[in-house]
């Protein structure tokens, strides 16, 4: 729910130019990109700043489910999960994202547009979308200690760390 996440950041004059993007194209937005668009200074520093807290969502859930499996206190934990349920999230397919995986290979070495034609921005690198992996594992996710879930599943880390 991206206009309710803006509203959030009190950012929701900004719910239109979002309502054109995919979430992929959302997680990749850099300042220039934003200033494209005629973002004020302020709310561009301040939407690049909440789109890589929700890039760090994974390894925050890393380090919650450690917390929990060494038996500290769950008051953090929960306020974190909270919080972060109110972010967008995207749901999660192996099939679709060995499908994205190769087309983000294909495409790395030529940068497009994500916000118009004009080629504004290509500068910009996106950080988040290098280096994903995709795994294809068991279904163990309730066990103590399962093997790791694939990067990018953060509904499945989520649900995991809730079950901790």
């Amino acid at each position: 729910d991206v206009p309710a996440w803006l509203k959030s950041l009190r950012l929701h004059k900004y719910a239109a130019l979002f309502s054109q993007m995919t979430y992929e194209e959302m997680m990749a937005l850099t300042e220039c990109q934003l200033e494209a668009q005629n973002v004020t200074k302020g709310a561009r520093h301040k939407i690049v700043i909440s789109i890589q807290k929700l890039k760090e969502r994974q390894n925050l859930l890393k380090s919650l489910e450690g917390d929990i499996l060494e038996g500290g206190n769950l008051r953090v934990p929960l306020q974190e999960l909270h919080q972060m349920i109110l972010t967008p999230i995207k749901a999660y397919s192996s099939q679709n994202s060995s499908t994205e995986e190769h087309s983000r290979d294909v495409d790395s070495h030529h940068p497009s547009s994500l916000l118009g034609s004009d080629s504004q921005g290509s500068d910009c690198k996106d950080s988040a979308a290098a280096g994903m992996q995709q795994h294809h594992l068991p279904g163990c996710e309730g066990e103590s200690g399962g093997a790791p879930l694939p990067e990018g599943d953060l509904p499945g880390q989520f649900t995991r760390v809730m079950g901790k």
